[in-house]
């Protein structure tokens, strides 16, 4: 028997000031995403963007159905409509925020699974490290990867 251990580093800010410009419009973005959210049942309100490789950036937010799990969430919403409208064009980076009552949560909201494997999808057809900016109004956590948030990416097909 072996023992291995997984590492996981990012960079954790105080707020998106903080950040380059590309990454605090990007965080920007995601918090303006928020206002389409539509979430009768938690209330808890998400929005992420998406930074294309030709500059373009994709907005989306979480979308609740009566019918559970028909809804969807902010971050597949705005890679899917990405993906849709700029087939032939890089996903570079994903912000995303949440909050209730259109106040960012103190803590970063994180990406669930089902978005996590679709984050590794799209970083995996690029080719090319896709970052993830997750946005609270306490902190701010940056991954330059899909892989640090989804270390054990399900690629076996």
């Amino acid at each position: 028997m072996t023992n291995r251990e997984i590492n996981i580093t990012y960079e954790e800010y105080k707020s998106i000031d903080e950040l380059n410009a590309e990454d605090r419009e990007l965080a920007a973005e995601a918090i303006k995403a928020m206002e389409g959210a539509y979430a009768p049942y938690s209330h808890f309100h998400v929005g992420a963007a998406v930074r294309m490789s030709n500059g373009q950036i994709v907005r989306g937010a979480n979308q609740e159905n009566a019918a559970f799990p028909s809804g969807l969430c902010a971050e597949r919403t705005a890679m899917f409509a990405a993906g849709a409208r700029y087939p032939d064009k890089d996903m570079l980076s994903l912000a995303l925020a949440g909050g209730v009552m259109g106040r960012l949560a103190s803590q970063p909201a994180t990406p669930c699974g089902a978005c996590r494997q679709v984050m590794a999808q799209y970083q995996a057809k690029s080719g090319k490290p896709m970052s993830v900016i997750m946005i609270s109004a306490d902190k701010v956590w940056k991954f330059e990867k899909v892989d640090d948030i989804l270390p054990l990416i399900f690629n076996s097909i």
